[in-house]
Order: structure tokens, then sequence, then C-alpha cells
């Protein structure tokens, strides 16, 4: 495959650089979904049944064996390969102490006035399975979950045919402390934790990403439980100048591409011959990559600028799930982005390092929605409630510009619950 060349203002034109998330899916699938949310909406786990052995393939006996069984996550932990169980402690110990940091306090205003922090009750978390399994998508949800203070975490993710889940994304479950783990996957995993079942308690808050199914069961079920975005196709947006490592940009590009054949790579640069010798390395690296078939249906650009600032700008309106700025005059721009899900600054900090062990989460805004959004984080789990605790002097030196307002809105029925309390208080 050959890598799509524009200069800054063919890139502005094109409806490549205005990518927006397709979440909407066909008019096939968005009926799929309504219609397995409503079943198991209405069935419970009857439904659930059903969907496990249509869509996961596999036919569990009854509802309970939908659940994994105690002590099962803490053997599978015990029994990965040595090298696999120290990575994933490391990079739980990074997460974890990054996300410590976001403490979240009660917010005192005026006397009598508070905002209150708590957790939510309940989360669900959902780890796609299908191309790969994804140990850290677990950590990266149920770390912040934990150290928000929610009392129990689920983790939805579907099986093979056989009912099996992958070894390692169980013992990402124990370290990060999950409460309770669900063979089952798609839109009726989503709908479970969403209405609950006989079987599955309701949640409060669905995080973690998926597919179109996955996608379009979130928004479905939204307004009866939280959630945490809607996700699209993963992506990176590269700023070098031509001091960059040519072949090591076009591995940070390739990387993020093998996720998704919807997925998007795009380099932007001021220098016409790093963006030529990226090319060549990029035809070069793709065919002999394992994945080498999804990454040559995905999106990749190169842009090339009349300097960095340009580049930089050009970030901003893409606002990039991922962003990387490489090269010695890239990196003092930093100050300069306004939008992008994660910032990965220098040729030390590629985005594969970020996706596994930093300690930034990797679950992120996609398609422009850096703009207005963040990472997950322990404040995905967290809601808050203004306390209002006021006296007899305040009340009377309020009340009066309160009916007064009442009235302006044609609200009686507000302004005499004001009367009352001033009529009998005389």
């Amino acid at each position: 495959m050959s890598l799509t060349r524009f200069d800054a203002d063919g890139w502005r034109r094109s409806p490549l650089s205005r990518r927006r998330l397709d979440a909407g899916g066909t008019d096939e699938q968005v009926a799929s979904v309504r219609a397995i949310c409503r079943r198991v909406a209405e069935e419970g786990d009857a439904a659930l049944l059903h969907y496990s052995a249509e869509f996961d393939t596999w036919a569990p006996p009854d509802a309970g064996a939908l659940r994994v069984p105690a002590g099962r996550a803490a053997r599978a932990h015990a029994e990965l390969p040595a090298a696999e169980r120290e990575a994933l402690e490391l990079a739980a110990e990074r997460i974890r102490t990054f996300h410590r940091a976001q403490v979240f306090a009660d917010v005192a205003g005026p006397e009598g006035l508070t905002l209150r922090t708590r957790p939510v009750r309940r989360v669900g978390l959902y780890a796609p399975g299908g191309r790969a399994a994804y140990p850290s998508t677990v950590l990266m949800a149920a770390i912040p979950a934990r150290l928000a203070g929610v009392s129990r975490i689920a983790l939805a993710t579907p099986p093979n045919e056989r009912g099996e889940l992958p070894q390692a994304v169980l013992a990402a479950a124990h370290v990060a402390g999950v409460d309770e783990i669900y063979r089952m996957g798609g839109a009726q995993a989503i709908a479970a934790l969403a209405y609950g079942t006989e079987s599955i308690p309701r949640v409060d808050i669905i995080a973690g990403p998926g597919n179109i199914y996955v996608t379009l069961a979130k928004r479905e079920v939204f307004g009866a439980v939280g959630v945490d975005g809607i996700a699209g196709p993963t992506e990176i947006l590269v700023v070098a100048d031509g001091t960059a490592d040519a072949v090591e940009v076009a591995a940070d590009l390739v990387s993020q591409m093998e996720h998704d054949p919807m997925a998007w790579a795009v380099l932007v640069t001021d220098s016409p011959g790093l963006a030529d010798a990226v090319a060549e390395a990029f035809d070069d690296m793709v065919p002999r990559l394992e994945r080498s078939a999804v990454i040559a249906a995905a999106h990749c650009c190169v842009v090339l600028t009349s300097s960095l600032a340009e580049a930089v700008d050009l970030a901003n309106d893409f606002a990039p799930e991922h962003l990387e700025l490489v090269g010695e005059g890239a990196e003092a721009l930093l100050d300069r982005v306004e939008n992008a899900g994660a910032i990965f600054v220098g040729r030390d900090t590629p985005v594969s390092l970020g996706d596994y062990v930093i300690g930034p989460n990797h679950t992120l805004p996609t398609a422009q929605a850096a703009r207005f959004s963040s990472p997950l984080g322990v404040y995905t789990f967290l809601k808050r409630s203004s306390v209002a605790h006021l006296g007899a002097e305040e009340f009377q030196a309020l009340q009066g510009a309160a009916r007064t307002l009442a009235g302006v809105e044609g609200l009686g029925a507000h302004a005499h619950a004001l009367e009352v309390r001033c009529e009998r208080r005389r």
C-alpha cells in the first residue's frame, strides 16, 4: 500500500481531515441492536442464553455458567508465565500510581453550600475479544474504578466457542480487583449490564471499548445507565520535523493501524525529506508484519506543511486520540497543543508504551471528541451532588427574589411554597 499525500491546503479541503465518528451503523445494525437490548430487558437470562449461542457460538448450560467461578481469575494469574505476570503487575502499578493522584475532594462554597463527590456503586466494564485479547484494557478500566471507591466491579468479555476466556484477561482482572467476570460479549452483554437480569445485577456506569454492536448498544442504553463515551476506531497523528527517525515514525503509525481496518494514522511534517523516507519505510515494513491485511485496509496519510506551527494547527483541528511530537523542533511545540486525547513527547515515548505501561489511561476520546472530552480516569466513576443547608436569615434574604423569578416563569406553586413559610413564621 502507499500513503496518501497532501499539502496543508489539500488536507484542509479533504473530507479525510474532517472525519466524523460514524457510530450510527446501518439500518440493519441499529434494528438488530435495539431488538437485542429490548429482548434482554424483557426476558433477562433467557435472552442472554439465546444470544450466547447465536453470537458467541457458546451454549452455556444455564445462566449461572455465564459467571466465571470464584477463584478462577486468581488461578489464571498464578498459572500465567512469569514474564507475562510480571509485565501485568508492572503495568498495573504504574497505572495505579498515576491514577491515584486524581484526588477529588468535596468543594465548599459559601456557608451552607457544598459540592459532594461520591463514587457510583456498581460499574460494568467491557473488554473486547475477537481479533485480540486485551488484558491492558481491563487494567486501564478497573484500576481507576477501584481507586474511585466503586463497591462492585463487573467485567464482561466474549468467550471462545468452548466458553473459555484468555488467561491474560482473567489474570488482569485479578490484578485490578474485579469482583465479577461474565463470559458474554456484544450488544447483549451491554444490555445485561445496563438493565440487569435474574443472574446479573444492573450497574450504574458502563465503560470500555468494543465493536460497532457494542458502540450502538451503549448508545441505546444510555440514560438507563451512564457510559464512558462512544468510541470510534483508534487514531494516531505524528507531528515531526526533519530530525525525526523515519523508520521509528513509520513503525509508530503502523502500530495503531493494526488495531482496526478503520483506524487512522497521519504524519504531519514540514520536511519533504522525512515524508519521503517515512513513505519508503512504511512500504517496506507493512508486508512483513503479522497483521498486514488489517494495516493495509486502514487510513494512512502524510501532510506536508510550511512550518511546525502549521503542523500543530492541523493537529488541533484533527483532535487525535494519540498525538506524538517527535524531533528536536516538534518537542518544543507542546504548549501549542490544545486538542488531543493523549500526548507523547519525544522519540522515547511511543504510543505503544502508553498503551501498556507508562501509566496514563489508554481509553481515550476518538473522532475529534478530544475537543470536549477526556481520557478515562478516576473521575469517570465519580458523581457529584450539591448540598444546601440554609438558616432562617439566608431564607429570608433570598425568598423575595425567588418568588419574583417564579412569577416571571409562571410557576405559582414554586412561589407558594415560599409564601407558606413566610406566613407560618409571622
